[in-house]
């Protein structure tokens, strides 16, 4: 079974309130979660929860009945990328790990919070995405879109095609913008004159506040920091006032100081009618002394303290100034700096005079020989890579009850663009004999989810640390199949973290980790929860997975034979699995 796990990881998915499930708190293996329960107990919840951790649409229908919210949290491990992310946001990643939360109202309304952060939906699935992937019915049919497929074969390229597109982007970058130089060249002047006139009110508004790379970080430090400090002044300001004594209204106010110096006179006073008295007057003295020292150290370290009077407002002035600025472009500082450089750079080539239109169209010209060149390197790359991929494929097709399957993948040429010339579109062939076909038109449901199964148990090979969440991947197949589709998933958890919602013994036999959805119903209200279940509970909830009868002894003792299976070990001859 998987003992792997991915780099970035969901540990705990608390579901409230969403759909049938009132409160549930899932412990997510870093390997293989199954996740089976009775029809209509709210297993596919557990992937809306995660659908709406990845910025799907809030739907208010999902919001339990007499609640006035559904919240999903998932508590995530966070590498070094993601902390980075998470930071950008305005998030926290503490401990190695962030709190990602939605919540869903009934009014309509949804609400995203990352590492603390109050973020967009898009923001937090922009980030979630990164790592979590659902393959689900809607996925399956994303495997049929030829853009799709292109990402497919471009992911199983490796390093070495991620390295080639990147070059080729880079390239295409360049030539984008020198054939728009050459297009403004030959343009009208009215167009230039107005871009000018944009680029310079962009760049007198950036000039005006000027701020330095990081310096939003730098003062909201610093203001902290004075605002700490101030607090720490007024307090020992108050301090002294209490022991030195501070003028009023009308006449200085004693402080501790002198009024334990009076009561040390007044003990004098009476020390020669009463001895008593005079003890006490030797203690209030020797108490006098200890202020005396006390009030002189309060007082100089409130002195010290005190900071230029203003300086706090011009951190915050300058703070704001800036915060102004970046919420005026809905950026960053860091991405601000970067597009100010380049309409620095725009408006010099604008109005430098016009560029010479004859260099121009001479790099324009070098530059399509360099992609020409570099687009058909990442040809060369595809083309190796779909053979590779057809040749791996093949043997979990067969394992997967697609003995005579072959998948190929057909490259065409199309224009030239950031990936290069060459359109992808995955033909299936699912039996002897039968030409190959696009994947929309020969593949049936169940086919499409082998096939996307058996592309995710080759990819995982060169591929870091995902969580593959898939749902109905096991539709419409059963028996050694089953057992076969578990095995993958288990193959991929060695690299991932994987959960998968099914109903079949045969997938669920070989997780890590399997949690139950329980229902319960008083004849007014549903709900359901969820439950890891350990050894004894497992083999009956297999039972009842394969036979609808938990209590059978005969069907115990099957989905015993069918984890051992699973462990590695071989069920009876006559087990029937």
């Amino acid at each position: 079974m998987a003992t792997g796990a991915g780099h970035v990881m969901i540990t705990t998915l608390t579901i409230r309130n969403l759909g049938v499930i009132e409160d549930a708190s899932l412990e997510l293996a870093g390997s293989l979660t199954a996740v089976t329960g009775e029809t209509g107990a709210g297993k596919t919840m557990v992937v809306s929860s995660l659908g709406l951790l990845l910025g799907q649409k809030a739907d208010p229908g999902l919001v339990r009945h007499g609640t006035d919210r559904a919240v999903v949290e998932a508590v995530m491990s966070c590498d070094e990328q993601m902390a980075r992310h998470v930071t950008e946001v305005g998030g926290d990643c503490e401990d190695g790990e962030v709190i990602c939360n939605r919540q869903v109202l009934s009014s309509r309304r949804s609400r995203a919070v990352l590492g603390g952060a109050r973020v967009t939906a898009g923001q937090l699935g922009s980030l979630t995405s990164q790592t979590i992937t659902i393959h689900g019915q809607s996925e399956q049919i994303r495997l049929t879109d030829p853009a799709h497929q292109l990402l497919m074969l471009d992911r199983a390229g490796g390093e070495e095609m991620a390295a080639a597109l990147h070059d080729h982007h880079e390239l295409w970058s360049r030539y984008t913008d020198v054939a728009a130089r050459l297009h403004e060249a030959t343009t009208g002047r009215d167009e230039k004159d107005l871009q000018i006139e944009v680029l310079r009110r962009r760049l007198d508004e950036f000039d005006k506040v000027d701020p330095h790379p990081g310096e939003d970080d730098e003062l909201l430090a610093t203001s902290r920091h004075m605002q700490v400090a101030q607090t720490l002044r007024e307090s020992l300001q108050q301090a002294d006032q209490f022991l030195n004594g501070a003028q009023g209204e009308a006449e200085l106010q004693p402080g501790a100081l002198a009024l334990v110096s009076q009561a040390a006179a007044q003990l004098a006073a009476m020390g020669d009618e009463d001895p008593r008295a005079a003890g006490l007057a030797q203690r209030a003295q020797g108490i006098e002394v200890d202020l005396t020292d006390l009030a002189a150290d309060v007082a100089r370290l409130a002195a010290e303290s005190d900071t230029g009077p203003g300086e706090l407002d011009e951190v915050m002035a300058r703070l704001s100034a800036i915060q102004r600025l970046l919420r005026s472009r809905a950026t960053t500082l860091d991405d601000l700096l970067k597009t100010t450089q380049q309409d620095r750079e725009n408006l010099d080539h604008l109005v430098g005079g016009d560029d010479d239109v004859d260099e121009l169209t001479a790099q324009v010209q070098q530059l399509k020989g360099q992609l020409a060149a570099s687009a058909s390197r990442l040809s060369a790359i595809r083309h190796r890579t779909a053979a590779r991929l057809h040749h791996d494929l093949t043997p979990e097709l067969a394992a997967l009850a697609m003995p005579s399957a072959r998948v190929e993948f057909q490259l065409d040429e199309a224009p030239m663009g950031p990936t290069g010339t060459d359109a992808v579109t995955i033909m299936l062939a699912a039996n002897s004999g039968a030409a190959p076909a696009s994947l929309s038109k020969a593949a049936s449901g169940g086919e499409l989810s082998r096939v996307r199964l058996a592309l995710e148990v080759v990819l995982a090979g060169s591929e870091s640390g995902r969580t593959l969440v898939f749902d109905e991947i096991d539709s419409g197949v059963g028996g050694s199949v089953g057992i076969e589709i578990g095995r993958r998933l288990a193959a991929l958890a060695t690299r991932h973290q994987v959960i998968v919602v099914t109903h079949l013994a045969q997938v669920a036999a070989f997780a890590d980790t399997h949690l139950v959805v329980t229902k319960a119903d008083d004849g007014r209200i549903t709900r359901s929860g969820v439950r890891e279940v350990g050894e004894a509970d497992r083999e009956r909830e297999l039972a009842r997975m394969m036979s609808g009868m938990s209590g059978s002894q005969t069907a115990v003792d099957h989905a015993r034979e069918l984890l051992d299976l699973a462990r590695g070990g071989q069920p009876s001859r006559d087990s029937g699995l």
